[in-house]
């Protein structure tokens, strides 16, 4: 493991990552500018008759979460996917998780109300907040790039 770097480079990182990767897969891919809503990478298939707009989570570490906002539970179209990137070490290669946005957004609305559902600490009840989190432990979404139909 490397020493861990800022959240804001954690986050740019991923976005070039996925940038990388869907090029080295024959797709053309541009990174937005910032100004560009929910969308941080736009991708197509070579003739560009068909393309998706990506938002990237990143995270540094073994674990196969990810933090989005409360947002997400409404955002989500069909061509719209996240890939959840999770960084390792310096010289080894980051997984991609691809997860069409609709599943995103039944998982996070699902998980959080359960969240709520559950005891917390000597039993109190959890506080809403607009935090989620969405996991992939079981690897189902690991390097799915053919679910983006490029």
């Amino acid at each position: 493991m490397t020493e861990k770097i800022p959240s804001v480079l954690t986050g740019v990182s991923g976005e070039y990552f996925v940038a990388a990767e869907l090029s080295r897969r024959g797709y053309i891919a541009s990174i937005t500018l910032r100004n560009t809503k929910g969308i941080d990478v736009l991708a197509s298939n070579q003739d560009t008759s068909k393309s998706v707009g990506i938002q990237v989570k990143t995270n540094h570490g073994k674990r196969k979460a990810w933090i989005l906002n409360q947002k997400a539970e409404n955002y989500f179209e069909e061509n719209l996917f996240y890939i959840f990137v999770n960084l390792k070490g310096t010289n080894e290669r980051p997984d991609f998780y691809i997860v069409p946005s609709k599943v995103v957004a039944e998982y996070i609305e699902k998980s959080h109300r359960e969240w709520l559902n559950t005891p917390g600490k000597k039993g109190k009840p959890h506080k809403d907040n607009p935090m989620r989190m969405f996991k992939d432990e079981e690897d189902q979404y690991l390097e799915k790039w053919g679910s983006l139909g490029l």
